[in-house]
């Protein structure tokens, strides 16, 4: 899950229909040899927590075309990608960490955290699309990278491992949450005491972004900032490196000065 400057024009919704059951029949084997898999039904929309989004903006990634979809997050021109290994070093992963990429899409980051936390470290991809977890599975296996396992999320939780994980990244991915307050939940269980939470996002503004994101992010960098607070995050950096989205780095738990640290 994840969007490029513009989603691929003219997508044929009704492939969507029947590609879960594909996916999940193609993502057993790989699912056998490289890791773990997990899946949970979405609750009806009228049930459980806010919802913030309909479930149209995510129809896209049911059934993917993987190929299509990696020549459209992963080429120059996209600024995250352009940026990546910078982004990855404001990150602040070291050797030794426990990562997730919630919200993996192609795997791209995925991939860059796997080499960034050798020795000792692990990284979780997660993505509520089968057909991308199958792929990074795929991709991490070609290049040898056995530090590397994913799952399948739901749009109310990540189903990562309580207290398991240092750092939480979550890139273009954030104004797909469809339960944003559930899933942030969700990701503070799995973090452990002072884990930290880092938020790339469209920053909607006019002039900043096309027209495109401002009709399809449905919030700018207050609100995100305002809902992971809710949440039970502070936050404690903005980091100034990228033109079209925000780079927002928080902490777990409430800090008596609530200001960011400079």
């Amino acid at each position: 899950m994840g969007d490029g400057v513009s989603e691929i024009e003219g997508h044929d919704r009704s492939r969507v229909r029947g590609g879960v059951k594909r996916c999940r029949r193609a993502l057993g084997g790989a699912a056998l040899a490289l890791g773990l898999i997990g899946w949970a039904v979405v609750p009806a929309a009228e049930e459980g927590p806010w919802r913030a989004v309909g479930a149209e903006i995510n129809a896209p990634y049911a059934d993917v075309d993987f190929d299509r979809w990696r020549q459209t997050f992963e080429r120059p021109g996209r600024e995250v990608f352009d940026r990546r290994a910078e982004i990855l070093s404001a990150t602040g992963v070291r050797p030794g960490m426990r990562v997730a990429d919630v919200g993996a899409g192609t795997g791209l980051f995925t991939l860059l955290f796997a080499r960034a936390v050798v020795p000792g470290g692990r990284v979780v991809a997660v993505d509520v699309s089968p057909g991308f977890v199958e792929n990074i599975l795929r991709r991490a296996a070609a290049q040898g990278l056995d530090q590397v396992s994913a799952r399948v999320g739901s749009q109310q939780s990540t189903g990562l491992d309580p207290a398991s994980l240092d750092l939480v990244f979550v890139c273009d991915t954030y104004h797909h949450f469809e339960y944003p307050g559930a899933v942030l939940a969700s990701i503070a269980a799995a973090l452990r005491p002072e884990g930290e939470l880092v938020i790339i996002d469209f920053r909607r503004v006019a002039g900043a972004n096309s027209p495109w994101v401002l009709s399809h992010v449905r919030g700018d960098r207050d609100q995100v900032v305002r809902e992971v607070s809710e949440a039970g995050f502070t936050l404690v950096e903005e980091v100034d490196l990228l033109r079209e989205s925000f780079f927002l780095r928080f902490r777990k738990g409430k800090e008596t000065d609530p200001s960011p640290r400079e």
